[in-house]
């Protein structure tokens, strides 16, 4: 079963880590140029990139990307993808995928992937991925999310914390990883557009608060994730100027 889907590229000129980070340059090109033209080696019908200023806009628009200009207000990147997904006349049933404008090096297929897997799963309104941890260092890293899934590849539960955490884990304190292996959180989403829509209207949830992890309003508010296992992690993305010079000796045009 497939069907057709459109990625929007949520993109924001304020970053206090690394200032104008969507027109980073990269090898010639501002960065969220670069993930919209890998986003569109995937089976998008579309690509579009959701700005916040016109200068990201004008940027896209010089190099053949989709652009439009959403507010600039908005509290998440889901906010700007939800007034997206209105102005592109999306219907209550299409799927969107959020492939984030800091992500240069995305898989293709991963989104392929995270698109498919929420269409075979008729009960979630969401889809997303992770991959195993198998370093101690990670699974500690309160930056690092975990996720814990049920057999059907639904999200129980994300968190910062280490997690699922095995009975006599403390007793030694951290030396090994429990088994099966932990799964890390990979930070691309699908939507069903009419869920999408409606979830800047939900009240934001404690554990939501708590945890500073958005996707938890979602299951705080009875929705299903569905969650892809893919076998590697993914590339680097850009949040420092550190992540910059990674990405760029990465990169390749």
């Amino acid at each position: 079963m497939s069907q057709a889907f459109t990625v929007i590229v949520p993109a924001r000129l304020a970053s206090t880590r690394l200032p104008h980070k969507p027109l980073a340059d990269i090898h010639g090109l501002p960065m969220v140029v670069r993930v919209a033209q890998r986003a569109a080696l995937s089976n998008a019908s579309q690509v579009v990139v959701a700005a916040d200023s016109i200068e990201i806009v004008q940027a896209c628009l010089a190099h053949g990307v989709r652009a439009m200009l959403t507010q600039m207000d908005h509290p998440s990147g889901s906010d700007r993808l939800a007034e997206a997904s209105a102005l592109l006349g999306l219907g209550a049933n299409d799927v969107v995928v959020n492939v984030q404008g800091d992500e240069p090096l995305i898989n293709p297929e991963l989104i392929n992937q995270v698109a498919e897997l929420l269409v075979q799963r008729p009960s979630a309104s969401m889809s997303t991925a992770a991959h195993e941890i198998h370093d101690i260092a990670e699974f500690t890293n309160p930056n690092v999310v975990k996720v814990v899934i049920d057999q059907a590849q639904l999200a129980l539960y994300f968190s910062r914390a280490p997690i699922p955490w095995w009975r006599d884990g403390f007793a030694k304190g951290i030396q090994s990883l429990p088994q099966p292996a932990p799964l890390r959180h990979i930070g691309i989403y699908a939507y069903r557009v009419g869920f999408l829509q409606s979830f800047p209207g939900l009240p934001p949830a404690p554990i939501e608060t708590g945890e500073a992890l958005e996707q938890l309003r979602a299951l705080w508010h009875g929705h299903k994730i569905a969650v892809h296992i893919t076998p590697e992690a993914p590339g680097p993305g850009v949040d420092t100027p550190e992540d910059l010079e990674r990405v760029r000796a990465l990169y390749k045009p």
